[in-house]
């Protein structure tokens, strides 16, 4: 019998700036942090403040001022310049002052085992994120802060308020501080913790900004081209037009058009006009979250990006989706359009397509799409065998290696029974229901929590039961009603059988621990 040997150490190339970022010492962020943590805001609500009660503010000062003449001009006939500017230059160095000693105090360190943050002045807090149970790393690049050079990394923890945010970085380093804290928090180790992988050539401020704003969202070296899954602008505005939230503005719109017409009376748009504007605003979010929207495939999980002007990509490790959805609402149909949300076990403070915590992993997609997305969140989904799954649990009525509801249950489901049904595949566990509104719940084995099987009176004097797969807490229930009674039972048994075998034998919290060297 062989002995198992252990992981070679892998040769890895490490950039100069995060060498030095990573190597567990104590580190300052951007300079420009203060500013875009609030202070650009608040100077600018000072101005108006200011703008607004500069009468009333000079008259303190300056008890002959009056209330009549311009502030201005009062300062200047009455030789108080020298005095009005020692007291802007006065402020400007406060704010300067609590600028600079608010960014001295904010500090965070990096090692092989965790990410460290500590800031504060009079109240000190410190936050420390286990690279063995990060959830995702979100990078959020907003317009004003690219405009600075600076981006924003957060570290996403299971959890209520666990997150670590690192506000501001160089925008050039993050991408790479991404990778070298995955590639810690795989199992991986390097043989070359401080190599230099180049240097670049020296460019001024504004080639800089100009470069980064043309730059893809997505590096191609990244992410290997044939997992890239983009959504195509046709498609994305015609999935918001397409919606449920236009058919509601639509009926509201009607309604107060026969409301008018017949009584004449126009009070109806004093409810109506907000509704439309609150509309409006929803659907130029949703469409301008969605623009550059990518998933892709990488070496350290699944990456998700979007946005225009102000940018969010965030790559989920293995083993950290919890439960997927893949939902058809009735107006998609005929387009065949998919949509694709998941529950994780974190939240993060950029908000996705539909401003939800980035739970949304593909807005709008085709058949295809959904396919290649499933194939890179459930590596088990590979092959001919997992797309005909897909396509049976996607549109299909009847078994297709479903257990479906009995005859008996249509009482209950009268338009879904034939499509309600469970299935255990390798590595996960799949629901099918709904008719109008179709759905695919798939739960990975290995993140199931536990499982419930419930019957009340109704279902008791029908023989039929529900059953609840449970997993973190999220937009997706992954729950089955109107089955048959001794079906319920034995796959109460089967999933608790599956679901503590994968337990054991997952490996995804280091998925790198055991690949060959390179």
């Amino acid at each position: 019998m062989s002995e198992a040997r252990p992981t070679e150490p892998v040769a890895t190339s490490v950039p100069e700036t995060v060498a030095r970022l990573t190597d567990g010492e104590w580190h300052r962020l951007h300079p420009a942090s203060p500013l875009l943590k609030g202070g650009i805001a608040l100077i600018a609500i000072l101005g108006i403040v200011i703008a607004n009660l500069r009468e009333r503010l000079i008259a303190l000062f300056l008890p002959h001022y009056g209330e009549q003449g311009d502030p201005v001009n009062y300062i200047i006939d009455n030789g108080y310049v020298l005095q009005a500017l020692l007291i802007v230059g006065g402020l400007l160095l406060l704010f300067i002052a609590g600028f600079y000693v608010s960014w001295r105090m904010h500090s965070f360190r990096i090692t092989d085992e965790v990410v460290e943050v500590r800031s504060g002045i009079l109240f000190r807090t410190n936050r420390k994120a286990r690279l063995d149970r990060i959830q995702g790393i979100n990078i959020v690049r907003p317009f004003i802060a690219r405009l600075f050079g600076a981006a924003k990394l957060e570290i996403s923890q299971a959890g209520h308020d666990a997150n670590v945010q690192l506000s501001y970085l160089a925008s050039g380093a993050t991408d790479d501080l991404r990778r070298e804290i995955l590639r810690r928090a795989s199992g991986t180790r390097a043989r070359e913790a401080a190599a230099v992988s180049g240097t670049t050539p020296a460019q001024n401020v504004l080639d800089r900004r100009v470069d980064e704003f043309l730059a893809p969202e997505l590096d191609p070296a990244a992410a290997a081209p044939e997992s890239v899954v983009k959504i195509h602008l046709g498609r994305l505005v015609g999935s918001i037009v397409f919606s449920g939230s236009t058919v509601f503005a639509l009926l509201l719109v009607a309604g107060a058009i026969v409301w008018i017409s017949t009584t004449g009376e126009y009070y109806a748009l004093i409810f109506v006009l907000p509704s439309i504007i609150g509309f409006g605003s929803y659907y130029v979010r949703r469409f301008t979250k969605s623009l550059r929207y990518t998933i892709a495939g990488t070496p350290d999980g699944v990456r998700v990006g979007f946005g225009l002007l102000s940018t969010s990509n965030e790559t989920l490790p293995p083993g950290r989706i919890h439960s997927v959805e893949v939902s058809q609402p009735l107006l998609w149909r005929p387009a065949d359009w998919w949509q694709i949300r998941v529950n994780r076990a974190s939240r993060t403070s950029s908000r996705g397509a539909e401003n939800q915590a980035n739970t949304t992993i593909m807005p709008v997609g085709n058949r295809a799409d959904v396919t290649k997305v499933l194939e890179l969140m459930l590596p088990d989904f590979i092959g001919p065998e997992a797309v005909a799954f897909i396509e049976s649990g996607l549109v299909s009525k009847g078994a297709d290696g479903f257990t479906n509801s009995p005859s008996r249950a249509a009482w209950l489901r009268p338009l879904s029974w034939r499509r309600n049904g469970f299935r255990i595949v390798p590595g996960s566990l799949v629901l099918r229901k709904g008719a109008i509104w179709r759905r695919l719940i798939i739960v990975p084995q290995p993140r199931l929590q536990s499982v419930a099987v419930k019957q009340g009176p109704l279902l008791r004097l029908m023989r039929l039961a529900a059953v609840e797969l449970h997993t973190v807490a999220g937009p997706i229930r992954a729950d089955l009603g109107a089955i048959d009674q001794d079906a319920a039972i034995v796959f109460f048994g089967e999933v608790a059988r599956v679901a503590v075998r994968a337990s054991h034998s997952d490996t995804t919290h280091r998925w790198r621990s055991g690949e060959a060297p390179e």
